[in-house]
Order: structure tokens, then sequence, then C-alpha cells
């Protein structure tokens, strides 16, 4: 794809992620966000960047810890919502409209770049890359955690691309969930890259219940079933039923969905 090809989807996918409400999605990555934090361990005073921050959930959760934080990301929507969550909690984060692929910020500016469930879903995937290796120093850290082509996670992003199929020449987001393609990303600006499959549940009231959270709030699924005739729009939600019910551990009545996912830490060279 050419540079006008990425820019015209890169507002279609604004348009998406501005569709529902991301922030009632966000509420069940706050423990991925934890690990994460936990993981790359930014000190007090360091200066962290939260990129495709949606409703901030990370960057509040570096700022607990003191750090100078900033969030960014492309829907004006979203950030009003970190903003109203960061006054509500008395948080000094800046959060701030913007592009992954195109960061506002000078080069070497951050001793931590995070992005969960963010920046994988930007559709050129080399120019994001390049932008969160620009942004962070030398012996900086780059945190990532996104989903994996197995489990939950790969099910449901397949499913939604069997009916909703992405443009021809767009990589999948599941590749930044694999080795072969960090090492693609990010291998030769980095001292190093160590990756941790790891396990986090999400907790819904039954299986309709999660279903009917994604069908409501979820940018993406809302507009493939807007896009879908009748007969379409039910296998898809069947479907989805289905990949809900595969990974579900409860046997209450309740659901709570096992999604594996990546946890990344990069150290810039």
């Amino acid at each position: 794809m050419n540079e006008t090809e990425y820019a015209a989807l890169t507002e279609t996918q604004k348009e998406t992620w501005a569709t529902g409400d991301f922030n009632e999605i966000a509420r069940q990555n706050v423990v991925i966000a934890e690990a994460l934090c936990e993981a790359v361990d930014p000190h007090p005073g360091q200066r962290v960047l939260d990129v495709a921050c949606g409703s901030g959930t990370a960057a509040l959760i570096a700022e607990r810890r003191y750090c100078e934080v900033t969030g960014i990301d492309y829907v004006p929507g979203l950030i009003e919502r970190a903003e109203t969550r960061a006054a509500a909690n008395r948080q000094p984060v800046e959060f701030r409209v913007g592009d992954a692929q195109d960061l506002p910020f000078p080069d070497d500016s951050f001793d931590a770049v995070l992005s969960v469930y963010g920046v994988q879903f930007a559709p050129d995937q080399e120019r994001a890359a390049a932008e969160l290796l620009r942004v962070c120093k030398s012996g900086g850290t780059i945190g990532l955690a996104g989903p994996i082509p197995e489990g939950w996670s790969g099910d449901w992003f397949a499913t939604h691309a069997e009916y909703a199929p992405p443009p021809p020449g767009v990589q999948s987001p599941l590749r930044w969930g694999t080795d072969e393609g960090l090492e693609e990303l990010l291998g030769g600006v980095v001292r190093s890259i160590e990756s941790t499959r790891r396990t986090a549940h999400q907790y819904y009231r039954s299986i309709d219940h999660a279903v009917a959270v994604f069908s409501t709030y979820f940018g993406p699924t809302i507009r493939a079933l807007e896009a879908l005739d009748d007969a379409d729009r039910e296998n898809f939600m069947g479907e989805l039923e289905a990949v809900m019910r595969r990974y579900n551990r409860a046997t209450d009545g309740t659901a709570i969905v096992e999604n594996r996912y990546l946890q990344t830490v990069a150290i810039v060279e």
C-alpha cells in the first residue's frame, strides 16, 4: 500500500474505533496494563508515553508511580474520556490527540513507551514500529501487550476478518503477537526483545452478556454488524458466541473468558 492508501485506511479505522464506547472494552485490559507496567518498571520522574492509549488505562497506571506520563490516541472521544478519568483521580497525565504512525514528539523523548492492545492495530505497522523506536531514548524500554494468533484473541479477530475482511495488503495485528513479526518490526534497532505468553481473564455475567458487550461497545464488531445482511449477521453473532463459549472457564452460568496474549519488553539500542 502507498502513503495515500494508508492515510485513507487510517481515517476509516479512526471512525471504527470511535464507534461504540471502547472504555467498556478496555475495563477488561486493566490487569494486562498492570502486568505490563510491572514488567517495564518505570520509576518516579521518568517520562512515559502510552501509544494508542484509548481511554487511558496504561497511562493512569504508570502515573501512579509518579512518572511524567503522556497518552496519545487518534480518537478525540477516547482522549476526552481519558482526561475525565485522570481529572476524577487528580492524576496529572497529559493526553493528546495524535496518530501512532506519526507521533508528535522529538526523537529520544521518553524513558518508556507502552501500548496495550493499541499500536498493533495501526495500518502501517513498519511506520508505527519506527515511531515507537524513534521517540524512545537509547537504553529505554518499549513495552507491548497485545493479541496472539492462538486462543481467544486469534479466534475472535479471525471471525471478524471472515465477515469483514481487511483491505488487501494490510497486515494482521496478530503479527505483533509472534516472535517473527516482532523481530521484523523491532529486531534491528533494539538490544533485546523478551516476550512472554500470559493469560488474563475477562469477566461477564453470562456468555450472552459477553457477546452483547462487544456488539454494543466494540467498534469493529458494530461496524461488521452494520455491513451484514440479516442472515450473515445472525451467523456472525453465532460464531462470536461460539468463540466466547470455547474459552469460557466458568461453570456457574457466568462467563470467565480466558484470553492469552503476548507481553513484550524491548530495550532500545
